[in-house]
């Protein structure tokens, strides 16, 4: 085993925070190693002033860790799982997934209010979170906003947003629970697959069994569930489609939402497997199918156990 692990992160205050919860980790399970974290600024970090969809989605926050793993500069990579794309290179494999933090979406609201007026404008570049809070809020209107959560607590001071969406696990990674102001259940607005979820990608052919210490099973189960919906359904991680996975003891629930293009609609549906992973992944795909068949609508409804 090398001595000295180099864990590569984005820049950002969240994306360090990430990289250190993996890195702090390792140490824990491993105080031989020296694990350092080294960061770089991405494509999707440089470029604020237009959507991901139009200058090539989520993937922009990758490439540059991409590359620097492939060249030998890091040894690690740190994600959050919506941020990686569906079809992996594979030199690249994802070696581990932390355990979930809070999947959900919120709602942060501008300084001075304690809920939004009927007709708020809110800030989002997400359309999977557009489509949904429009259905619960019809008289909302939307307009995109780009940057991590510092950037995007001061443009809803000084641009005219009344209130904009974030993923709780990044806020609560930061210790900003305070500033939340909404909680979405994961059933009125169901999350990006992985959300919350920290992805760990490595290299092809090394050797990375000390990396166990930082897999938790019911992430890597509801990883694999999610995204193969995704995968299956065509969509990448600016798609409106989603998909998220709740472990109940040896019974996986995974709810997923698919938009159809055509119709200018979205469809959500459930279904439950056991936790194996052949049969998270298979779950994954068969809903994702009956979905774009608009076959089995109705939500099941399933007993915690």
């Amino acid at each position: 085993m090398q001595s000295v692990i180099r864990i590569g992160s984005r820049d950002s205050v969240l994306a360090v925070r990430q990289a250190e919860l993996i890195r702090d980790r390792i140490r824990e399970v491993h105080p031989e190693l020296d694990v350092r974290i080294i960061t770089m600024k991405t494509t999707g970090d440089r470029i604020l002033d237009k959507s991901l969809a139009a200058i090539g989605g989520k993937g922009l926050f990758v490439k540059e860790l991409d590359r620097a793993l492939l060249d030998g500069r890091i040894d690690l990579a740190v994600h959050s799982l919506k941020d990686v794309p569906m079809e992996l290179n594979p030199d690249l494999p994802l070696l581990a997934f932390g355990k979930r933090e809070d999947p959900r979406d919120v709602m942060i609201f501008r300084e001075g209010l304690e809920s939004l007026p009927e007709n708020a404008v809110i800030g989002t570049s997400s359309r999977r979170r557009e489509l949904q809070l429009k259905k619960l809020c019809p008289k909302y209107t939307f307009r995109g906003i780009r940057g991590n959560v510092q950037t995007r607590m001061r443009k809803l001071a000084e641009e005219g947003y009344d209130g904009t969406l974030l993923a709780a696990a990044g806020l609560k990674r930061l210790g900003m629970e305070q500033t939340i102001g909404q909680y979405f259940s994961v059933e009125e607005m169901i999350p990006a697959a992985g959300q919350g979820i920290l992805a760990v990608q490595g290299r092809r052919g090394e050797d990375y069994e000390w990396i166990s210490c930082v897999d938790d099973a019911e992430s890597r189960v509801a990883a694999m569930a999610e995204r193969a919906f995704i995968r299956t359904v065509g969509g990448g991680c600016t798609s409106p489609s989603a998909a998220h996975a709740q472990v109940w003891g040896n019974e996986m629930k995974l709810t997923g939402l698919y938009y159809d293009e055509a119709g200018g609609e979205y469809l959500t549906g459930c279904i439950v497997a056991s936790i194996d992973i052949r049969d998270a992944y298979k779950a994954g795909k068969e809903l994702a199918e009956r979905l774009m068949k608009k076959e089995g609508m109705r939500k099941l409804s399933v007993e915690r156990k």
